[in-house]
């Protein structure tokens, strides 16, 4: 999750494709950080782990930002497998209020 985070904030596309259960990637996924519109990345905190099973695990976590000046943060319960190289890929997540 950390490195997934890290890559929204330097605008790494191929990495956050690459780490993406390709079930769920989109297709127009754009983490431009140069865009006018962009956010910028304040802060991650991981607030817990579970791994379900050997391939399935959960990161509920907070991640802040803002977006022409306003504050914002995102809450949310993601979801992620292990594929057959070992790796986590996100599958998907729930955003939390």
């Amino acid at each position: 999750m950390r490195s997934r985070y890290s890559a929204y904030v330097v605008g790494a596309t191929d990495y956050l494709r690459a780490t993406w259960a390709p079930a769920t990637c989109p297709a127009d996924l754009d983490a431009d950080t140069a865009a006018p519109d962009a956010p910028r990345w304040l802060g991650l905190q991981i607030k817990a782990f579970a791994q379900t099973d050997p391939a399935h695990a959960t990161v509920e976590f907070v991640a802040r930002y803002k977006v022409a000046g306003r504050a914002h943060r995102l809450h949310e319960l993601s979801r992620f497998i292990r594929d057959d190289n070992g790796r986590w890929l996100y599958v998907d997540g729930d955003v939390r209020e």
